[in-house]
């Protein structure tokens, strides 16, 4: 079997286009047509794909016929994580109703990994209690746009100072707002002065953690 056929052979096996092998290689498409068809014999990226194979250059190059000996196998999304020191933080859906005492909130299938010693700027919360949400609207401007991306520590649900900038289910609905204690009730406050406040009384409202961070694309 030649180099052409053992890297077609691989990347079928595992699933990959010839473009997506180019990609992930760092290649042209037209340098992995070129190797599969015969047109070149050898390449001095072979290292390259080799690695995404997760096979030898050896065995590409026919030198070899077992295709893992020696082969350096590709570190995992978690690998690379712990080796960064990343924490990674799931995203929450406030456009859905989330009215529960506990932090039963639909998760999305987004997460992004976030540097424990940039984290740690903003809060000193277990990873396990931190999420990111979409800011949505202007309700709450000129302190958070429309599309601004917000940290959440889930670990503090109790107001100790007023003011403070919350993630919170009210009504039914996901929002965030700064509360501030009022007589028997907790007002709900925007920053945008063209929306009125609103108050929430026993078991209307339900903090699911505040806002830690507020980030923005410029």
């Amino acid at each position: 079997m030649r180099t052409g056929e053992r890297i077609a052979a691989l990347r079928t096996a595992k699933g990959l286009s010839q473009t997506q092998l180019a990609k992930m290689a760092g290649l042209s498409q037209a340098t992995i047509g070129k190797l599969e068809s015969g047109i070149s014999s050898g390449s001095s990226h072979l290292h390259k794909i080799a690695r995404v194979l997760e096979t030898t250059p050896e065995y590409l190059s026919c030198e070899t016929d077992d295709p893992s000996a020696g082969a350096i196998p590709l570190p995992t999304a978690q690998t690379l994580a712990d080796q960064l020191d990343l924490i990674e933080v799931p995203e929450i859906d406030l456009k859905f109703g989330m009215g529960a005492t506990e932090l039963e909130v639909p998760v999305t299938n987004v997460t992004r990994h976030f540097s424990r010693a940039w984290i740690r700027q903003y809060t000193n919360a277990a990873p396990e209690h931190l999420y990111f949400a979409q800011g949505i609207g202007d309700s709450m401007m000129p302190t958070i746009h429309d599309s601004d991306l917000l940290l959440i520590d889930a670990s503090e649900r109790t107001m100790k100072m007023g003011d403070k900038i919350w993630a919170i289910a009210y009504c039914g609905q996901g929002m965030v707002k700064r509360l501030r204690l009022k007589g028997d009730g907790v007002q709900i406050l925007s920053d945008n002065q063209l929306v009125p406040p609103d108050t929430a009384y026993d078991g209307e409202l339900h903090i699911l953690g505040r806002v830690v961070g507020i980030f923005r694309k410029m």
